[in-house]
């Protein structure tokens, strides 16, 4: 669960017209989206690295890219959890509580497996994201809006992406 961070513990007073529950409950969806990114990222990187088979050299190049995609998300979603005034959270433990997305598979599974599992994954971060809009709506959080936008465009368009490999 987000925490309220110690400049607003210490009496620093957050008025940016957002209640504190509403950005409470903003950065609690807001640390759900970390994790699952996170995780994601982290996933696709390990493809990256282990893939093999004939379409190494794709899948190697489009990993690549994802987890790049990935890895530059994580910081916006966490400065936003701490512009709301609460911490970001930033452990695999917490990530491993927070995250809808299952962790790798311990042993790299063949090429279309992995993409079956970051279809999954990027389905997975959608819904995250998809599933915290009524808060923010509540909130009038349109700077949270806008990131969710941004990273529903980017996974729904990852989804269809790797889908469209595992057509015949």
């Amino acid at each position: 669960m987000a925490k309220t961070s110690k400049a607003a513990s210490s009496g620093i007073a957050i008025n940016i017209g957002i209640s504190e529950k509403d950005r409470a409950a903003v950065a609690q969806g807001l640390s759900r989206l970390l994790a699952d990114t996170y995780t994601l990222y982290l996933t696709t990187h390990n493809f990256h690295w282990n893939v093999t088979g004939p379409m190494f050299n794709t899948l190697h190049t489009m990993f690549m890219a994802q987890y790049t995609e990935l890895w530059n998300a994580v910081d916006p979603i966490a400065e936003r959890i701490r512009s709301l005034g609460h911490v970001a959270p930033g452990s695999y433990a917490a990530y491993g509580k927070l995250a809808s997305v299952a962790d790798a598979p311990a042993e790299p599974p063949k090429a279309l497996e992995m993409v079956r599992i970051l279809v999954q994954g990027h389905e997975a971060v959608a819904r995250t994201a998809r599933g915290l809009f009524a808060a923010v709506q509540k909130a009038g959080d349109e700077p949270t809006a806008d990131l969710l936008t941004q990273r529903l465009t980017v996974h729904e368009q990852t989804a269809w992406m790797l889908r469209s490999l595992l057509e015949d």
